[in-house]
């Protein structure tokens, strides 16, 4: 007999006879938000916190023009000559993406436009599968990421988040959290060095 089935026989052995429930383990999200507009607001702080930019639509505003309007300086080049990867109906795009493209095939992307499953207001992160992303690659070698989020999608925290159907049941789960960002050993940030160089989330249901 081992020394594993020595320890092992002898924890069953003084096992307390008794027949107890499992602890029920708590969401610790008391302190959150509970309203949708609250979890908003707090999503939209923790995004900024982490480097990202919450665009909300004014009245009239469509997804194409606040792309326009949030990207055009970034670009280094004319908004025209942008190649946008879109997966949304919102907006239309000129490079369309389908589950056989190679990854490395969008490595000239200059935004990508996606929709979020759900977000999560403890750390402004957005959760993709492989549903809203086609091409995984696509949310790491784009330029610029743009994320479509429905507020009333908003959950507090990670206990949350792993609850839900969508990301159990996904094959692929990514949270995104802000645009990419580098320190070096003195501690400089540099955003973009791995990834991409902004993150905007705007907040609007589907169609």
């Amino acid at each position: 007999m081992s020394a594993r089935d020595d320890i092992l026989g002898a924890i069953r052995a003084n096992k307390p006879a008794m027949n107890a429930p499992a602890p029920v383990v708590p969401n610790y999200d008391d302190s959150y938000p509970q309203d949708a507009d609250g979890l908003a607001a707090l999503f939209a702080e923790r995004l900024a916190t982490m480097g990202g930019t919450w665009h909300a639509l004014t009245d009239g505003q469509g997804v194409d023009a606040a792309l326009q309007e949030t990207l055009a300086d970034k670009l280094g080049k004319p908004f025209e000559e942008a190649v946008i990867a879109s997966n949304v109906p919102e907006v239309a795009g000129n490079r369309a993406l389908t589950d056989s493209d190679d990854p490395g095939s969008v490595h000239d992307v200059d935004i990508a436009v996606l929709r979020a499953r759900f977000g999560i207001a403890e750390t402004g992160s957005v959760c993709f599968t492989e549903a809203e992303l086609t091409v995984n690659a696509v949310a790491y070698l784009a330029q610029h990421l743009v994320v479509l989020l429905d507020p009333a999608e908003i959950v507090t925290n990670m206990h949350r988040a792993y609850q839900r159907d969508d990301f159990v049941n996904a094959s692929y789960t990514v949270f995104h959290t802000g645009p990419s960002a580098t320190a070096d050993i003195e501690g400089v940030l540099v955003r973009g060095a791995q990834g991409v160089r902004s993150l905007t989330v705007i907040p609007t249901p589907p169609l």
